[in-house]
């Protein structure tokens, strides 16, 4: 009884060991799927030139941190990333991709609203958003992650969408 004890003991002590961020188990994977929109989507003209940025609503730490290793070695044509994070609307600069962590407790609808006429693709990751505005929402299906896109509402901030985008996509309206 005793040795089980301190085997289970041992056990929660190193697997806690190498838990970063409990909020955000799939930061790599969001971090690839956020540079990969970037190939099969077009911002317009004026937006491509500067540093193309990258704004975190209420993201975790350990999604900045995968962004942040992602910047130092990609770039959207000639554009190097820039990741900025923000803890309000107020403080917003002009995005390309904005994403909205389910922990974000400002209204999506003040969000979007800030958003009115700027070129910025809005992923988010709580369900029913992607009818609500944003153009892309992630989602976890058999343990997979995978998005959803509402063609539509990118278009209202004037993005492009390719279609083989629309093809990996769980399509919505």
């Amino acid at each position: 009884m005793k040795k089980t004890l301190t085997i289970l003991l041992l056990f929660a002590f190193v697997s806690g060991g190498f838990v970063k961020d409990s909020n955000d188990t799939n930061a790599k994977v969001k971090s690839i799927f956020l540079y990969n929109f970037t190939k099969y989507i077009e911002w317009p003209s004026n937006y491509k030139k500067g540093n193309f940025v990258i704004g975190l609503l209420g993201a975790s730490s350990s999604l900045a941190a995968e962004l942040d290793k992602m910047a130092t070695s990609k770039s959207v044509g000639n554009q190097k990333f820039a990741i900025k994070s923000y803890s309000s609307v107020s403080g917003m600069d002009v995005c390309h991709i904005l994403f909205i962590s389910p922990e974000c407790t400002i209204p999506f609808n003040e969000i979007t609203g800030k958003l009115k006429g700027k070129a910025t693709l809005i992923v988010t990751e709580k369900p029913g958003l992607a009818q609500k505005g944003a153009a892309i929402n992630f989602v976890v299906i058999d343990n997979k992650q995978k998005f959803e896109l509402n063609k539509s509402n990118a278009e209202k901030y004037s993005l492009k969408v390719a279609n083989s985008l629309t093809q990996l996509a769980i399509v919505v309206n």
